[in-house]
């Protein structure tokens, strides 16, 4: 489906045919000018282009091209054949989101290339040039000398202007995305995933990322030398990384360029990169927040498998059930329900059914009483990175959730990278990475099946982000980062500074289930989780989910009432977004707003280092008043003790009024503007 609007797009597009003419360079600008690309051919004809910002370099000259498995490479003896530029600005809304409007403003130009030589191949290379960035692709047209593309590798290029401090997780390593991310020279950056984000002296941020990644392989950068990174795609099945016939469209390359990092944590370029809605109807996704029969299995209190500890238990979903109806969540996950959980579950996913419960869980019953108490389960595939297996089973798993009422479900890929398991053409079993083309085209195949039935996905240890919610809206959320059960069992568990530099680098992707709400502080071996009870709270504004997870057990809730209270008023959908201050790794604050009331809410946390913030009230709308309901750390809070330490009050604020936040060492602050 996807595909489909991809190559309509791209022939819908002014035809470079009907401009064609010789030039020696193309540029476009954003639409405030700031932001400058230019496309040239070199002395051997290469393409290669550059990027400047207010006249100064970012980008300087980087290669366009790419390798194949079966033909020449494709780089050098090139000509621009054919320019054209258009302009596009329309405002269009999310059924779901971070803000209900998000404008698409950006300046075009396609440039057409062709080579020289031999079959005079030819392909268009489509920049789009935003405010905040700038995001380009390669079309490969219908021609006879390509109709098969074998691709090998991508031959494009960043090549940075001047040095700055990286961000960034490695890439092609056994544990997917799941890193605490390194803070480096540029010079010390060897392969990574993306998105990375820099930071120059001179204060621009930059980051790199890709859009609407479908039917093709995820890219990395690799640093060549000095400042020049080149884009690595993730092995695919065989030879080439990506198989696909002309014409069509690779994903976008993207660059996100800001002032300061605030603006790379509020762009919507990735959005505005993919295909509008292609689902019609989707009124019946529903973001929620939810409780799981989850966490104690982290804790090893109880167990996926059956026995004595297992968790999913006709009894047990049925008190977690009653206690979401109580506190008005929308569902309840429960893991461990379905038969294949027991012994090396890790290795032999062809073991799981996903229509088959165990015989203590009792699916027909735990969805009635569900349904009655005005809840919804949240169905759980763990596959173990055995796409094949589960793409066999998936028709009659999504009509069992179909019919008793099942509105999302989590999946899950848990395997090391390169050994999750798909078909190939001729049905033969092969092994493929996480984020190679066989598995773009699985999660494809998942969200496009479920939204037959009016299901949701939240997949873990998925492919990455790259705006495809636009596309396909019951795509809602996903993992790919280390998320919170690394402090159930990490070793050591996440650092105090992690989710401050999650929402500057893995939240540029998208939505991320990292189910926050943590009361009880410790992991299974004791340790101290670097967190106050303050910063769970916050983390409910600062780290965006649709499905966003309470993670604790009910008693802990119970035992903290008033705390538990903020977890039980926070939305899961947003009417707009603002970052009022941050640094990457340091801190930030987001304000939100409700998307069904006026009211706002207000989240802040920090690194291991206490820090004052001092934030203005003017999101606040003008000539209201507002009771600011204060979550905030108290006096000795910090998360190397006295963790739960938390101070709850009120006060009447406007929006001409400032706040004073005090953050302890691992801390946050929680707020709640109820409008008046």
């Amino acid at each position: 489906m996807l595909q489909r609007f991809v190559l309509a797009l791209a022939l819908s597009l002014p035809s470079a045919a009907l401009v064609a003419q010789d030039a020696p360079a193309a540029r476009i600008a954003s639409p405030d000018g700031r932001i400058t690309v230019e496309v040239v051919t070199d002395h051997d004809g290469r393409a290669r282009y550059s990027i400047a910002r207010d006249g100064k370099p970012v980008i300087v000259s980087s290669q366009l091209g790419f390798l194949f498995t079966d033909v020449a490479k494709l780089d050098r003896n090139l000509r621009i054949a054919s320019q054209a530029t258009r302009s596009h600005d329309a405002t269009w809304e999310q059924p779901w989101g971070e803000r209900r409007h998000v404008r698409d403003h950006h300046n075009e130009l396609r440039v057409g290339l062709v080579e020289t030589n031999g079959d005079q191949r030819r392909f268009d290379v489509v920049f789009r040039v935003f405010d905040d960035g700038i995001g380009f692709r390669y079309v490969f047209p219908e021609q006879p000398a390509l109709r098969r593309l074998n691709i090998a590798e991508e031959l494009t290029e960043f090549t940075l202007a001047t040095d700055a401090t990286a961000w960034w997780i490695p890439a092609l390593e056994w544990n997917r995305k799941e890193y605490v991310y390194k803070r480096t020279a540029l010079a010390e950056v060897g392969f990574a995933q993306t998105p990375m984000t820099l930071r120059r002296d001179d204060g621009l941020h930059i980051a790199f990322h890709e859009a609407a990644l479908a039917d093709y392989s995820a890219m990395n950068l690799v640093r060549v030398e000095d400042r020049r990174f080149r884009a690595q795609l993730f092995p695919g099945t065989d030879a080439a990384k990506v198989e696909r016939d002309a014409p069509f469209a690779t994903p976008w390359r993207v660059v996100l360029l800001s002032d300061d990092a605030a603006g790379l944590a509020t762009s919507d370029l990735v959005l505005n990169l993919n295909e509008p809605n292609a689902l019609g109807d989707v009124s019946w996704v529903k973001p929620m927040k939810y409780l799981g029969i989850w966490w104690e299995m982290h804790l090893d209190t109880k167990s996926w498998g059956s026995g004595t500890k297992h968790g999913a238990t006709t009894e047990d979903t049925i008190r977690y059930i009653d206690f979401a109806a109580q506190h008005g969540f929308g569902g309840v996950l429960v893991e461990g329900w379905n038969i294949g959980w027991d012994g090396d579950w890790f290795a032999n996913g062809e073991e799981f059914s996903f229509t088959e419960a165990y015989p203590d869980f009792d699916i027909e019953k735990v969805t009635a009483h569900a349904r009655e108490r005005g809840v919804t389960l949240i169905g759980h595939h763990e596959t173990s990175g055995h796409a094949a297996h589960y793409e066999r089973q998936l028709p009659d798993a999504l009509d069992l959730y179909e019919r008793l009422g099942v509105a999302a479900i989590k999946t899950g890929y848990v395997a090391d990278g390169g050994q999750a398991k798909v078909r190939d053409d001729d049905g033969n079993l092969r092994y493929a990475w996480h984020e190679g083309q066989a598995m773009s085209r699985h999660h494809i195949k998942v969200v496009t099946e479920a939204a037959k039935r009016r299901i949701s996905i939240n997949p873990h240890e998925p492919i990455k982000d790259s705006g495809l919610r636009r596309t396909y809206p019951n795509w809602v959320t996903r993992e790919g980062a280390r998320g919170m059960e690394y402090n159930a069992w990490g070793q050591p568990p996440n650092p105090p500074g992690h989710e401050a530099t999650l929402v500057f680098t893995r939240m540029l992707d998208g939505p991320f289930d990292f189910t926050p709400g943590l009361f009880s502080m410790k992991s299974r071996h004791g340790d101290r989780v670097a967190t106050t009870l303050a910063k769970q709270l916050a983390l409910y504004v600062v780290l965006y989910s649709p499905l966003q997870m309470a993670i604790d057990l009910p008693e802990e809730y119970e035992a903290k009432p008033d705390a538990f209270r903020f977890i039980k008023d926070v939305p899961a959908d947003w009417e707009d977004s603002r970052v009022l201050n941050g640094e990457v790794g340091e801190f930030v604050t987001f304000a939100r707003k409700d998307r069904h009331s006026d009211d706002w809410y207000l989240g802040a946390v920090t690194d291991g280092e206490a820090r004052t913030l001092h934030v203005s009230l003017g999101f606040l709308d003008a000539g209201r008043r507002y009771t600011a309901q204060v979550y905030r750390d108290g006096p000795n809070a910090g998360w190397q003790a006295n963790q739960t330490d938390i101070v709850i009050e009120e006060r009447d604020v406007t929006s001409g009024d400032s706040l004073e936040l005090a953050l302890a060492p691992g801390g946050g602050q929680a707020i709640r503007f109820i409008a008046r």
